[in-house]
């Protein structure tokens, strides 16, 4: 066991028993939401989890120590400390460790420390991708780097769609992760089912899903496996509404001159004033669905 690493009582006992787990990240705690829907979100999630006969484990960085199964209380710890907590992707996992502090994991990190504890599958919101304009900033997240090399089978509504989801396929593609579509042959876009892009397969059941990525694993196929699972029709954003906010909040972000890692929880905050609040609740709801499909995946993936 990694001498870094704590794994809660419920999380441990599951996984020694060959009960299926499902990982989730805290970023969309600390950096993803407003206090308190952060933490009833959290809160949410884990259930929806249990209810699909999995056991859910937030993962986490507190006082130094990799997480993988939060408390209530942590989880609360995080809401509202908010974004004074540091979101931690690979490269900040050393320094808060040796330092004692605390992060936010991102989905390379939550990867990162589920594989640590032994766990196959997580469910997130987004994942990050090739931001649009990378070619002239190189903003390209460390979560495709993740998937191409940490064996994790990651479930969410797509890539955010405030990237260039055309250049996030390629680099996709060139790092050899296949990206699955769940019921469907285009990428979902977050906080729409249309992107105008396909995936490269489409699997229709959890069973189809834990086949596949137990046969990858089998192969000794390094890295991990992209499911987009589309946001539920009734929660599912217009188009052409989504893409007119997403392109004033990029436009707003270069002006006041955000970039890095700070990009994102800008860009996602600024979008959710623009359209009155409707992308916090789509953003709620996509997760719920993911973290559903991930407790039905982990359990295929354990029978």
């Amino acid at each position: 066991m990694n001498k870094y690493l704590d794994i809660s009582e419920e999380v441990a006992k599951a996984l020694e028993e060959g009960r299926p787990v499902v990982a989730l990240e805290s970023t969309i705690i600390s950096h993803g939401m407003p206090y308190p829907q952060n933490v009833e979100t959290a809160l949410r999630v884990e259930k929806t989890i249990r209810e699909n006969g999995a056991t859910p484990a937030t993962i986490a960085v507190i006082g130094g120590r990799l997480k993988a199964g939060l408390s209530e209380k942590e989880i609360e710890y995080l809401g509202k400390k908010g974004t004074a907590v540091t979101k931690a992707s690979r490269r900040d996992l050393p320094v808060l460790v040796a330092k004692g502090q605390d992060g936010a994991t991102t989905v390379a990190t939550t990867m990162i420390i589920a594989s640590l504890a032994g766990i196959k599958v997580f469910a997130t919101g987004g994942v990050g991708g090739v931001h649009r304009g990378a070619e002239v900033t190189m903003d390209i997240s460390a979560d495709l780097e993740e998937l191409a090399r940490t064996p994790v089978m990651v479930i969410c509504a797509g890539a955010k769609s405030i990237l260039d989801l055309g250049l996030t396929l390629e680099y996709l593609e060139t790092k050899g992760v296949p990206v699955i579509g769940y019921g469907t042959e285009e990428l979902p876009a977050f906080y729409t089912r249309k992107s105008g892009f396909r995936v490269d397969y489409r699997l229709d059941t959890p069973e189809e899903l834990a086949d596949t990525f137990k046969a990858k694993q089998e192969m000794g196929l390094v890295g991990g496996m992209l499911v987009t699972n589309p946001i539920p029709e009734e929660y599912s954003m217009d188009h052409e509404r989504i893409n007119r906010a997403i392109d004033q909040a990029i436009q707003d972000a270069k002006q006041l001159g955000i970039h890095g890692k700070e990009t994102t929880p800008y860009l996602l905050d600024r979008i959710q004033k623009l359209t009155g609040g409707d992308s916090l609740a789509s953003n709620i709801q996509l997760v719920l669905n993911n973290a559903r499909l991930a407790a039905l995946t982990a359990s295929a993936l354990c029978r």
